[in-house]
């Protein structure tokens, strides 16, 4: 039974993230939900308690994803290179190599929906996705700390700076992405940070 209940959860949170991501969370209904994946509202209810819930479990497994993914290609960047400069020029890397070749290139930001859409939900899932963004500026904070600890910018800056810096271009591009259709817009602005990056720290 465990193992036929994750897939059906699945699949009615995938179907939910299609339309909360295109047409927001108010304008999204139980019934499109059930209608995509052909599953009853037995199904629905066994899994969800309604669609409060239904909000909360889809936020969860958002973060729960972007961050093990964020936590990866920071392994992977450490793996490959001791230079924390380098390490965050290949993180860069990897994201822009999902956010441009993904199956399911991404229309927006599910914690934009949510902070956009704020009556829509209650306090404890509005403060989930505050603490989920702030797990990402911490782990950019670090980043960006070891390269400082390293390396003198030509130009003041913070980790702090930095880190909020790239999260707002990620989440700029992803919103002129959606607002144009233009799918490397932010694998687009990533390079620029990338550029950005080589001129306040030269190495040569």
């Amino acid at each position: 039974m465990a193992t036929r209940a994750k897939p059906t959860r699945d699949l009615m949170l995938a179907a939910a993230k299609k339309h909360v991501m295109s047409k927001g969370f108010a304008g999204t209904s139980i019934d499109d939900i059930l209608k995509d994946t052909g599953l009853t509202k037995g199904a629905f209810f066994h899994h969800f308690k309604g669609k409060a819930d239904l909000a909360r479990q889809l936020v969860v497994d958002y973060a729960t994803k972007d961050l093990a993914m964020f936590v990866a290609w920071d392994r992977q960047s450490r793996e490959e290179s001791d230079d924390p400069l380098e390490q965050v020029i290949l993180f860069l890397k990897y994201f822009e190599a999902y956010i441009s070749n993904s199956n399911d290139p991404a229309p927006g930001c599910m914690y934009a929906v949510y902070t956009y859409e704020s009556s829509q939900f209650d306090a404890e899932v509005l403060t989930f996705v505050s603490d989920s963004l702030a797990r990402w500026t911490s782990l950019n904070v670090r980043k960006f700390q070891e390269v400082l600890d390293r390396y003198k910018p030509v130009k003041p800056v913070t980790a702090r700076q930095l880190a909020e810096m790239v999260i707002s271009i990620v989440e700029g591009g992803l919103v002129l992405q959606r607002a144009h259709g233009d799918t490397d817009t932010t694998k687009r602005q990533s390079e620029q940070f990338r550029n950005y990056l080589s001129l306040l720290f030269p190495k040569g």
